[in-house]
């Protein structure tokens, strides 16, 4: 399963609407005869990719999946056909399906007679490749990661307003990596003033990655002549709007799944009083600046009672960074 997790995560920012899903077929000795992972929508889903790398060996075999096969014709046909056409003896998956029309893949299977087991690895893969994609079927809104770097006093910048770099370069390659698997990054109209920021995905040499996301700028006014968000590096939308409500239906109109808010103090403050942040990935640097700006505007909250409240769901390490993701905690969840 972790090795169909690993797919899951090559597909990150290739599939939306659809789910990044990754899956593993082993043949009857229980040895690996296929991998696969879902191709950009109006291609084939995992199962299938896996099951043509298989073959024949996929006859009495074992498919691994980290979301319950599909059982509804979309752009292409129902997985659960594809896995009764190839043989396959069991299949293991990690997650149920909770969209309605493509649920209930795991009886058609079981009626089949093919042994089914579900629940593998289910909340590593919750909280990884599909985090995104399960926010957007049960909300039907973009997921919002709202990532940003601080020292250990909460600034974001000197007093000056300078801020390259706070963040270590082992911290600022992985923001690149996760820019590289995110549908969309955001700034406000203020942040490209300021910084000119170019907001691509760039490998460790600097070289842009094969696949950029859709770049976003959050706010009214025009951007000057030469903005690096003008170029043609990738695409660019802007949104001449301060609702974050807005900002996100018009995303999910485009089928905008996951998103990156890199946007500065205001944007950022106007996105957690709309309750739409829906994680904080923050990476803290071990300095101190004692002024200078701070990560979070107003944000609608005037008393202590009032205070947006995060559950912390991992710290790690990451150079010298300390990286924190955390959630909203069950009571304030949309």
């Amino acid at each position: 399963m972790r090795t169909a997790v690993a797919r899951a995560e090559q597909a990150r920012g290739r599939t939306s609407p659809n789910p990044p899903v990754g899956a593993v077929v082993l043949d009857a000795d229980g040895q690996v005869a296929g991998l696969g992972e879902t191709q950009p929508p109006g291609g084939p889903h995992a199962e299938v990719v896996a099951l043509r790398a298989a073959g024949e060996r996929a006859r009495g075999g074992t498919a691994v999946v980290t979301l319950e096969p599909c059982a509804h014709f979309g752009r292409t046909p129902p997985c659960t056909a594809a896995l009764l056409d190839a043989g396959v003896a069991r299949v293991v998956y990690a997650v149920s399906d909770p969209h309605a029309a493509a649920a209930g893949g795991a009886k058609v299977l079981a009626d089949a007679g093919v042994a089914v087991t579900g629940g593998l690895l289910a909340e590593e893969v919750a909280r990884g490749p599909l985090r995104a994609w399960l926010h957007h079927i049960r909300t039907g809104r973009p997921h919002v990661t709202w990532k940003y770097a601080a020292t250990l006093d909460g600034r974001v910048a000197a007093a000056d307003g300078t801020s390259r770099w706070i963040s270590s370069a082992v911290s600022r390659a992985e923001v690149h990596d996760l820019r590289r698997k995110v549908d969309a990054i955001m700034v406000g109209r203020g942040t490209v003033l300021a910084d000119d920021p170019a907001l691509t995905a760039r490998a460790e040499d600097g070289t842009p990655a094969p696949r950029q996301p859709l770049r976003v700028v959050v706010g009214h006014g025009d951007l000057p002549a030469g903005a690096k968000v003008l170029d043609d590096a990738a695409e660019t939308l802007r949104a001449r709007t301060h609702d974050p409500a807005e900002v996100l239906t018009e995303l999910a109109a485009r089928g905008v799944v996951d998103v990156l808010l890199e946007g500065g103090p205001t944007l950022a403050g106007a996105f957690a009083e709309a309750g739409a942040i829906d994680r904080v990935l923050a990476y803290v640097a071990p300095v101190l600046l004692g002024a200078g700006p701070v990560a979070l505007g107003a944000s609608g909250v005037s008393t202590i009672t009032g205070a947006h409240k995060f559950a912390v769901e991992e710290v790690t390490m990451c150079g010298p960074d300390v990286r924190i993701s955390a959630v909203p905690s069950r009571n304030q969840r949309n």
